[in-house]
């Protein structure tokens, strides 16, 4: 899959990311969620669709993206969602200007080593402002190689494994895809380091 069309697709991550959304979907009603790396949305579609006061957000490089972020809320009745473009690692005007958030969605957003801390530094700057935030996420894993340990200790972040079990994703209808290759999927939630170093 092109570059310019990772946005275009509801990836497994989606679909599990949704599921664990849904299986929260009570503690959703009043929450302010941002999601990052939106693409088609499903997610924060759900979570809108849930009660919460959601923001998508993509690429400002990819316009596609964002039109199918809108679009998404079009088509579920959503017109009201906001669309913004955030870029990984920039420090924007629309970054600096938003509210506050109380949960942070991004699936599949770890595809590409060479944006991982462009993630992270955003993430990291959303939690500074949030400190009570999370970042809920869902991964696959493409390489054993990859990884973003070093990172979550650079940027004082800490992580917890969510299995998929726990929350009834792992059915091969949820985290398969007819895609070739390698398609084990992972979640996990960061949030700010404590300061005694936990």
């Amino acid at each position: 899959v092109l570059d310019s069309q990772y946005g275009m697709y509801v990836w497994p991550c989606a679909v599990v990311l949704a599921q664990y959304l849904w299986v929260h979907r009570r503690s959703l009603p009043g929450k302010r969620v941002l999601e990052v790396g939106a693409g088609v949305s499903l997610p924060g579609v759900l979570a809108a669709k849930c009660g919460a006061e959601v923001t998508l957000s993509d690429s400002e490089e990819l316009p596609q993206c964002l039109r199918n972020c809108r679009r998404s809320c079009l088509l579920n009745r959503l017109p009201h969602v906001p669309v913004l473009g955030l870029t990984w690692g920039r420090i924007s005007p629309e970054l600096l200007s938003l509210a506050p958030v109380d949960i942070i969605l991004g699936s599949d957003v770890f595809f590409d080593p060479k944006d991982f801390e462009d993630i992270l530094t955003t993430i990291y700057f959303l939690l500074e402002k949030n400190p009570h935030a999370q970042f809920w996420t869902t991964y696959q894993v493409r390489s054993a190689d990859w990884s973003i340990e070093a990172l979550l200790c650079k940027w004082k972040l800490k992580t917890i494994h969510v299995p998929l079990h726990s929350f009834s994703a792992d059915k091969e209808h949820l985290a398969s895809s007819s895609l070739p290759g390698r398609h084990t999927i992972e979640m996990m939630i960061i949030s700010l380091a404590q300061s005694d170093g936990t």
